[in-house]
């Protein structure tokens, strides 16, 4: 084999692996967003997907449609105590979280399969809690989605909706 064509052999292979590498890195980071309430710690793990100029609300994420609360996998939801989720009790474990928005508030779901991809397989038997939330929509928006655990709350922002639930 000439100079040349060793050349072009290693360019191309060069070239295949640069793009099989690409092939594997998902485009929506994997977050955790992790912190007390109370003496329970809770764990939330999430695909961050961003806006990147999308209309987000009704369009990406349909209305009225079970969804997986962040990109890849299904978000889990763990805690290591019993909650009070908006009044009503969630036993210490870990779920898939999901979430059906509408125009005027988003039902909110603490499945007990964890391991799920996306809300493909999503069957809401295996749901161990479902609470109703209203949606505060902003004037501000946030680019990628995150999840924050506050004293009292938590809260997934992403666009221009901030979606929060009591917890206690």
């Amino acid at each position: 084999m000439g100079l040349q064509k060793k050349i072009q052999v290693l360019i191309l292979t060069l070239f295949m692996v640069t793009f099989a590498n690409a092939q594997d890195k998902p485009l929506s980071s994997a977050e955790i967003a992790s912190g007390k309430i109370n003496d329970a710690l809770i764990t939330i793990k999430y695909g961050s997907p961003s806006v990147k100029g999308r209309q987000i609300w009704g369009k990406l994420v349909p209305f009225n449609e079970v969804w997986r609360a962040g990109a890849n996998e299904a978000t889990t939801f763990e805690t290591d105590k019993e909650l009070t989720i908006e009044g009503m009790k969630l036993p210490a474990g870990k779920y898939s979280f999901f979430i059906i928005p509408n125009e005027n508030q988003c039902v909110l779901i603490f499945n007990n399969d964890a391991k799920q991809w996306g809300a493909y397989k999503y069957n809401d038997k295996k749901d161990q809690l479902r609470v109703i939330v209203k949606q505060n929509i902003s004037d501000s928006r946030v680019e990628k989605l995150v999840y924050t655990i506050n004293p009292n709350d938590i809260a997934l922002s992403w666009d221009n909706w901030n979606i929060s639930f009591s917890v206690k």
